[in-house]
């Protein structure tokens, strides 16, 4: 397979060789690139090489995908999908926390997983469209570079808190609920529930209140959240 037929490139961590053996063949014969990692560690080295998305398991031995998720979601863009026998409430909150995408359950159909990895990845590149900045006062919110400034400096928000406020501030004025900010930024397609919106939420109106800016998102009472210019 040349450079050329090659779609995407997924990185695959899995402490079961089996599964990455399955996944491996599956993507290569759908025209992905595919980088394997057995462990934590590796797929900390593997992320290095920027994949287009990432499916990672979460039970592994001595570092978790939690943890991996956490350390390379500040330089890793991409999707990151995890890969889980069982989840909670809870655990998809933290998980969401961190920096994850979605949530593939074990045992998984290997087409339905593979038509969830085209439906991120076409959102992905939708995303990542020419876009423009606009400006609130002090705050600016740069769509394409998918970041958000206070008098020239960085703010520090995850992919997912990136997009909704991208979400909210591009329709100004309007009021979102939970469930169309989950649909609209998770996606239909997405396992999870609209109450990890909130959580998604509380952080950002941290970030924003560390530069007194916390003014920009307002929440309607009852009916959801507006961004204020």
């Amino acid at each position: 397979m040349t450079e050329r037929d090659v779609k995407y490139k997924i990185l695959v961590v899995d402490d079961e060789a089996d599964v990455r053996s399955l996944l491996k063949d599956y993507f290569e014969l759908n025209n992905y690139l595919v980088l394997t990692a057995q462990n934590g560690e590796e797929a900390l080295e593997k992320a290095a090489q920027n994949p287009h998305i990432i499916l990672l398991d979460i039970n592994m031995p001595d570092r978790d995908g939690i943890s991996v998720c956490r350390r390379i979601r500040n330089y890793v863009s991409c999707p990151i999908l995890f890969l889980t026998a069982r989840i909670e409430d809870a655990d998809k909150i933290e998980g969401f926390a961190a920096g994850g995408d979605d949530y593939i359950i074990k045992p998984f159909s290997i087409d339905e997983l593979g038509a969830r990895v085209n439906a991120h990845l076409r959102r992905e590149k939708r995303n990542s469209t020419p876009g423009n900045v606009r400006f609130f006062g002090d705050l600016e919110v740069d769509y394409r570079a998918k970041s958000v400034c206070v008098n020239g400096r960085k703010l520090g928000f995850a992919k997912k808190e990136f997009e909704i406020i991208a979400l909210l501030s591009m329709n100004a004025g309007q009021v979102f609920d939970r469930e169309r900010i989950y649909e609209k930024v998770w996606g239909l397609d997405a396992e999870g529930s609209s109450s990890v919106v909130a959580e998604h939420i509380r952080r950002i109106r941290i970030g924003l209140s560390r530069e007194g800016m916390e003014h920009h998102l307002e929440t309607v009472w009852g009916m959801g959240y507006k961004w204020v210019k």
